[in-house]
Formats: structure tokens, sequence, C-alpha cells
């Protein structure tokens, strides 16, 4: 089964340029972040302008202005860019390392399953750039295991539209050995520019009781879906929803959300 990590194929050019495709579902079905997690950004930085990076439909930039701040959005999709907009959010189409600040700072600098198409070094260096004195960054990532009977009932059917890909689905561990990989770049980065604090990392368990609705709806957001042709999807999506099915409809899916993060004296 695939990892979901960022490594591979969630990392490939064309899978970045797929996620704007159907931009109501991804704002419907993708997962929102802990709300301890956001609130602890906030109350970390020393004001409250935030500069979302790769801000896609808006998800996390939704939550930091419930959190009470003003958020401007960067985002290299312009269909996703057009979402966020039609959502509330001032959204700026462009790359990270590729967008004018116009001398604009902020008090945090944030991005939310985005990070990984960024360049750790460049990408850091634009952030110095970017924040005020004691400035907080911090990129997050939500790691997902799926009970064992649904993620071997996935990995069946994604193998049957996929033929090369794995069989075997990963353990939390494998999981989180990936992202760990993910993680010590983007801290490399940060810590390489000499401008940052040592970087951290939180973690942030949690859990979401998914309904079969509601997993057939996230997974055409995911990477590993998003560039297969529609026959190839609905192939992977009648077997997952079998496989839930067995489960009795729903599951308890388990999360941990982590975010590297470091400030900037």
């Amino acid at each position: 089964m695939p990892t979901f990590s960022h490594s591979g194929n969630e990392s490939h050019p064309q899978v970045a340029a797929s996620f704007g495709v159907d931009t109501e579902r991804y704002d419907r079905a993708r997962p929102r972040y802990p709300e301890g997690m956001v609130r602890r950004i906030v109350a970390e930085s020393p004001g409250t302008d935030v500069l979302d990076v790769g801000c896609g439909t808006g998800i996390a930039a939704r939550q930091f202005q419930g959190a009470g701040c003003r958020v401007l959005g960067v985002e290299p999709d312009a269909r996703m860019a057009a979402a966020a907009r039609n959502r509330g959010l001032e959204t700026e189409v462009a790359t990270f390392e590729g967008w004018d600040p116009a001398g604009r700072l902020f008090d945090a600098v944030v991005a939310g399953q985005s990070w990984h198409w960024v360049d750790p070094l460049e990408g850091a260096y634009k952030a110095v750039d970017v924040l005020r004195p004691g400035g907080r960054f911090a990129a997050f990532w939500h790691v997902f295991q799926l009970p064992p009977e649904v993620a071997e009932g996935f990995a069946a059917a994604y193998q049957r539209a996929v033929p090369h890909a794995p069989a075997e689905p990963p353990s939390a561990e494998q999981l989180m050995s990936g992202y760990e990989t993910l993680f010590a770049k983007v801290a490399d980065g940060l810590w390489e520019t000499g401008a940052f604090t040592e970087p951290e990392e939180w973690r942030f368990d949690w859990e979401y009781h998914c309904t079969r609705d509601a997993w057939l709806d996230q997974l055409p957001t995911l990477g590993l879906l998003t560039s297969l042709p529609p026959d190839k999807v609905a192939q992977v999506l009648e077997g997952a929803g079998a496989a839930v099915d067995v489960v009795g409809g729903s599951f308890t899916m388990r999360y941990t959300t982590v975010a590297v993060t470091a400030d900037c004296p």
C-alpha cells in the first residue's frame, strides 16, 4: 500500500498540479488541523499577521482567521487561489520562492501540508525575509493510520488499479519514519540560515470518526489518486468502500499532526 508520505508520489510536480481539479471536494473533504496547534502557533508569535504558504483553498487560513489573525495566502495554483478568495481569504498567485512580498512583514509564516513543495533552504531564507523579529515559522503535516482491515482493503484496491504499487500496508512506525525524513530536511533548511532558533517538532494526536462516505470523499483528494484516470479512481473507491463495509460502515482514523517550527529572533 502507498505510504501517503511526501517522499514519493505526493512530491511529484504533476501531482502538485492536480489538486486544483476539484477544489470543492478538496475543501470539503480534507481534514482540518488541531485547534490546540493553531492556538499555540498564535500564542508563540509576536502578533497576528500570518502568511499562509501554499494555502490551497484556505483550510488552515480560516482556522487562523478564527483565532483572530489577519491572514494572507500565497498559492501557486490559480484554481485553488480562486477557491480561497471565494471563501474570504486574500490570496496571491505565486510560488513562495517567486513571490514578491513588496516589503510586507508577518508575525508567523505557516504552511499546512504544503512545505514539501518548497525548496527547504530557499524557502527558509524567504521566510527570514518576511518575518518580523520574534516571528514564528511553522510547517505542519498530518500523519494518519488506518485500521488494518481498512488499510489492507485500500492497498488491495490500489494495487489492482496500479499494479506496480506495493502490496503491504505500512505500519505506523514506517509511516512516521517516511515523514521524519521530510521533517529533518525542513529543520536543516531553517538551521542552515543561521537566523532561526533550534527547530522543534510539536506533535498533536487526535482521532476522527470517519464514515464510509467521508472516506470515499477524501480519497480522490490524495496525491495518490488525483493524477489517476477516472476509471482507475472508481476502481479504487469501489474496493476501499467494500473494506469499510466489512468493518461496519465507519472506522476511527488516528492522526498525528506534526509541526516543524522555530522562531526568528
